[in-house]
């Protein structure tokens, strides 16, 4: 699948159109992790899910997985009976996680695809969850009813990112917690955009590096966050805060992918796992309510 950069860049565009176009983007552009059109079963089949899986599932093996999938970033463990929301499903992988975790899942996206995609996976799962299509900008559930609030990789994409942080604290429930993935503004990638694009193809002629590096990315819309600025901003809701680092193999071996796959040969796993936490593109927050 050729991501499809088409759509207008505009700092002029009110909330409102930045979330119409989010939707427009991001329906048109489901985050099934197959940037190349190589899966070729169809779409919604259990060999078409396993497929998008196993590539979602190897890119992030550096940081989330030890005994089993993404147990080193989703509390599974803690997970049973446990009232989930989840900002963003995509193609439903961590709702089925969860599920399966038994936890009570209450997914969310702001598309139409992703809410299709995860509600036929949990159906060939013979798993069950509430799977919601709404913005998470104005969430559709009373204060305090959540334990849990997941997030992977969506927030940053909204037009007002603290009024979804706001929405958050205000659904969980005060010993509640969520953990959070948004894109880092301290990444290896950074430099190479601001190098390989925005220097060496001219763009800084043309326009500042915001605008290249939101050129470079996924989606409509989108913010880098410094580790700081994530610090501070999950701080004015919550008492307990830590945001770390993580990456994948193109973080901790920032190479083009033919350079990469044979430089893999040679490095350690201890190496890329040490690279990726210094120099990867996420930063992922734990906030908790204070008590």
């Amino acid at each position: 699948m050729a991501i499809d950069k088409s759509y207008k860049r505009s700092e002029e565009l009110s909330s409102v159109e930045v979330q119409r176009g989010n939707l427009a983007w991001w329906t048109r552009n489901p985050m099934a992790y197959d940037w190349t059109g190589k899966v070729k079963f169809p779409r919604f089949s259990q060999e078409w899910y396993q497929a998008i899986d196993a590539e979602f599932l190897y890119g992030s093996r550096l940081f989330a997985t030890s005994q089993q999938p993404f147990d080193r970033i989703i509390p599974i463990a803690e997970l049973r009976g446990a009232r989930v929301l989840e900002i963003g499903c995509g193609m439903g992988l961590h709702t089925q996680t969860m599920a399966a975790a038994g936890a009570e899942v209450t997914a969310i996206d702001l598309t139409p695809t992703a809410i299709e995609a995860t509600r036929r996976r949990l159906a060939l799962m013979g798993l069950q969850a509430q799977v919601l299509q709404c913005d998470a900008e104005n969430l559709p559930f009373t204060t305090g009813v959540f334990d849990f609030v997941w997030s992977w990789g969506v927030i940053h994409h909204s037009s007002r990112t603290a009024r979804i942080v706001r929405e958050i604290h205000r659904v969980l429930k005060p010993t509640g917690s969520c953990r959070i993935m948004v894109y880092n503004r301290g990444g290896i990638i950074v430099p190479i955009v601001f190098i390989k694009d925005h220097v060496v193809r001219g763009k800084m002629f043309r326009q500042d590096f915001d605008a290249t590096l939101l050129a470079s990315s996924d989606g409509f819309s989108a913010r880098f966050y410094t580790r700081d600025q994530l610090e501070d901003l999950f701080r004015a809701f919550f008492g307990l805060v830590t945001v770390s680092t993580c990456g994948q193999d193109s973080d901790a071996i920032p190479l083009p992918a033919r350079l990469r796959r044979m430089a893999l040969r040679f490095v350690s796993h201890d190496t890329l796992v040490d690279r990726q936490r210094q120099h990867g593109a996420f930063l992922f927050v734990d906030a908790s309510r204070p008590e």
